[in-house]
């Protein structure tokens, strides 16, 4: 199951025991794997200026989550083939070790190791400081995102339109890649060449009667050049006067003049136009993943911060200074949620016995708590959801 959920509790010594209960009590059954989520000493500022923050990182947690959900799933379309790969590309930076080299670990390891990134985002600053370091770091690579992928979109959809045109049938497809230079009379200023698509069980038919649907048409001028599932493209050569007689007439004995004149200069440029764009997303695509790659773990880095930013200034705020709380991190087993979840209510009520009441009698109401649908427990809990990528 790939949700967390991070909680806290107050450090002292009754808590500590609460807590060694609880990891007894859900390891024994089961319920759920556990590990402590390490928070440095941040500078908490004062109360007023933690309340405005509460609420500013609420919108950064739910505006960083956006974005690495953008960049998981725009990996996903930009690896169109190999989408079963795409979620061993969902790495995150593990910090920096061994002789100071980058170890990209799986997203649950980076998670359940979670390390400051003191270099990053330094502590000795204020929390506000760092809150607006990591909105950002998060802003600027949502923007790159967008002219970045634009920029890719604009040449795979190019790409894609032209080669639909190679697509379909006779009637439709472009003739480009079928037609030769000698398939046709050129530059003459009585005769031209039209193209006819002929479905196949008129075949014999088409070869009886083309000299005769109007004057002037060139005997034994035709021949297939191309041939589908549906029916072929034949040549026919005519004198240019006679042309919408022709067009006519073959209409009504259903064989289609396709609007076709050969010409070398523009059949070269859509070929090469082709080719362009086929080179163009090929350079493109190694530069472009890469940056994805990297900029999903900065971005996952930047959200998980911000994370433990909102579970230090819950829990100042919820249990009061000195600082004193310790942070875990919970992995449910997905069948023992509602478990659980009745586990650490029993253990933490004495912390608010009025939401641990609540919780048991969801019917009841909190007097002047106004909680908008929020999830309210009587410890500090924010829910970590890791599966990032939208398989449907």
């Amino acid at each position: 199951m790939s949700e967390f959920w991070l909680i806290s509790a107050p450090g002292d010594k009754t808590n500590l025991q609460a807590w060694e209960r609880m990891n007894t009590v859900t390891s024994k059954s089961n319920l759920s794997s556990n590990s402590k989520f390490h928070i440095p000493d941040l500078k908490v500022g004062t109360l007023d200026a933690l309340v405005g923050l509460s609420d500013e990182l609420g919108k950064l947690d739910t505006f960083a989550e956006s974005v690495i959900k953008k960049i998981a799933q725009y990996i996903g379309e930009v690896m169109e083939d190999s989408k079963d790969k795409v979620q061993e590309n969902l790495l995150a930076n593990g910090g920096l070790k061994d002789k100071m080299k980058c170890l990209q670990i799986d997203l649950i390891s980076y998670l359940t190791r979670f390390e400051w990134d003191m270099a990053k985002y330094p502590i000795k600053q204020p929390l506000k400081n760092i809150s607006e370091a990591l909105s950002k770091q998060v802003t600027q690579i949502e923007a790159d995102l967008k002219t970045r992928s634009a920029a890719y979109n604009n040449i795979k959809g190019n790409l894609q339109s032209l080669e639909k045109k190679t697509m379909g049938n006779l009637l439709t497809r472009t003739l480009a890649d079928i037609v030769h230079k000698e398939d046709f009379v050129l530059n003459s200023e009585y005769l031209i060449t039209l193209l006819v698509v002929v479905p196949k069980s008129s075949y014999v038919q088409w070869q009886k009667t083309y000299e005769s649907l109007s004057d002037m048409v060139v005997p034994r001028s035709t021949k297939m050049i191309a041939e589908d599932a549906e029916g072929g493209l034949f040549t026919v050569t005519l004198f240019r006067k006679v042309m919408d007689d022709f067009k006519a007439k073959a209409r009504e004995n259903r064989f289609m003049v396709r609007e076709f004149y050969y010409d070398e200069k523009e059949l070269k440029c859509e070929k090469e136009e082709l080719m362009k764009l086929a080179s163009d997303k090929k350079q493109q695509y190694g530069p472009l993943l890469r940056w994805l790659k990297v900029n999903f773990s900065e971005a996952f880095v930047a959200w998980i911060h911000v994370k433990a930013l909102r579970v230090f200034v819950e829990s100042v705020l919820r249990y009061g200074l000195p600082v004193n709380f310790q942070a875990m991190l919970l992995q449910p087993n997905r069948k023992s949620v509602k478990r659980l979840r009745d586990v650490l209510n029993v253990v933490f009520k004495h912390l608010d016995e009025v939401a641990a009441a609540s919780i048991m009698d969801p019917g009841m109401d909190i007097p002047g708590l106004q909680l908008s649908n929020q999830e309210y427990y009587p410890y500090v809990y924010f829910k970590i959801d890791l599966s990032l990528l939208d398989c449907s």
